[in-house]
């Protein structure tokens, strides 16, 4: 009988060993995005705010000829709790810069005015031609597994170029997502914006460039948005991207109560894959078939990663946060398919056939019958349990030896 790879999870949360975010543990078993929660309950989070402070005050412009900041958004909860941080909290005044990937939700359209209404913030809002956003998903999914390459490249470009071109040094962004899930970082490092981070993570190694090739024809034309300043450029503005995350105590079931206040508004209708309605509004793929592809190369899908800060925040406990992936992890999201199936020209059959290319044999095999297979949160547990018992009850134990 042919048996997947043994994965490790982390003992507190949900977390497998095959994150997509750069993942160590302890040990114990304890993953290295819970020890970063838990130095957040050592930080003097009132003195952070002192820093953040001193660090936005000489950004104010005394005589208004020109923005404070920019606030990358895309009128989610985190983007709302940005701007009431930066405009009612600290009385700056930003530009909110958005990249539009076509793919909004009706909800997601309607925070994204409420953010700029309710917050009285001028707003700059660009989205690529939609013949090149059907390129870029096609490419990228055939490429890299990722049909939103374009998306990430453009919440992380698109509002450097604004800064530079408006000659505005400060970017201010939420939490920095892979120290938040992950624990890429220590809070104490105060990790800042980079190019790097832009190129190596968030793009998966690939740049502009590498999308002008002959089976889609783009052009660098068409990728005029997608191209990150030089490094003259950033140093002769003096670009500096900050995370509120280093300075806040950043708990986002929290912060999406408060922005109900502020006329935030989460989806009315439950996801496919995941059970909170709060995030990922402004790309209806986003908790559809991008995170389905999660699940088919890593074997985990954002179940998982919600599940684990809501573990971490104190309103979930493990044994919930497994059955939370049980039973949205594993769901092929069916109208979500059909709907960017149909929108890049593509059947289904080619999709599975490019989608398993991409599994990771550290996590996934076909068994006997053709299907593909892998190791359970649930089968951890139980050999778990059984190396327990074996160590209560051995020889050892017994003083046998």
């Amino acid at each position: 009988m042919v048996q997947p790879p043994q994965q490790q999870y982390c003992v507190r949360c949900v977390y497998p060993a095959s994150a997509a975010a750069p993942l160590a543990f302890t040990n114990e078993g304890v993953c290295t995005g819970c020890l970063v929660n838990d130095q957040k309950q050592r930080i003097d989070w009132d003195e952070r705010r002192r820093e953040l402070h001193d660090l936005l005050e000489p950004h104010r412009s005394l005589d208004g000829a020109t923005y404070d900041c920019i606030i990358p958004v895309s009128g989610g909860k985190d983007s709302h709790y940005q701007t009431y941080v930066i405009v009612e909290e600290f009385g700056l005044r930003p530009l909110l810069v958005t990249y539009h990937g076509n793919n909004y939700l009706p909800v997601g359209l309607r925070n994204l005015r409420n953010l700029r209404e309710r917050f009285g913030c001028d707003h700059i809002f660009f989205s690529p031609s939609v013949p090149v956003l059907k390129k870029l998903n096609r490419l990228c999914f055939r490429t890299m597994g990722d049909m939103n390459w374009h998306a990430h490249c453009g919440i992380f470009t698109y509002p450097v170029q604004i800064a530079v071109k408006f000659r505005i040094p400060l970017i201010v962004w939420g939490e920095h997502g892979f120290t938040d899930l992950s624990g890429m970082y220590s809070l104490d490092d105060r990790i800042e914006m980079t190019a790097k981070f832009r190129l190596e993570h968030a793009q998966r190694g690939y740049d502009w460039q590498d999308m002008m090739e002959e089976t889609e024809g783009l052009t660098e034309q068409d990728l005029l948005w997608a191209k990150y300043p030089t490094d003259v450029e950033l140093a002769e503005v003096g670009i500096r991207g900050i995370y509120l995350g280093n300075y806040l105590n950043w708990e986002a079931n929290a912060q999406t109560e408060l922005m109900h206040q502020w006329g935030f508004e989460e989806s009315p209708e439950p996801f496919e894959r995941t059970y909170r309605r709060m995030s990922n509004l402004d790309d209806m793929h986003e908790n559809g078939i991008h995170d389905y592809l999660k699940y088919v190369k890593f074997g985990y899908g954002r179940a998982t990663d919600h599940a684990c800060k809501d573990i971490r925040a104190g309103r979930m406990t493990r044994s919930e946060g497994i059955a939370m992936v049980a039973r949205y992890d594993h769901v092929k999201p069916r109208w979500d398919l059909e709907r960017w199936l149909d929108y890049v020209d593509m059947t289904e059959e080619e999709f599975e056939e490019t989608a398993d290319g991409f599994r990771d044999p550290r996590v996934w095999v076909r068994d006997e019958h053709g299907e593909w297979i892998k190791d359970s949160i649930v089968e951890f547990d139980a050999r778990r349990a059984a190396d327990r018992e074996t160590a209560a009850t051995g020889p050892l134990a017994r003083g046998d030896l």
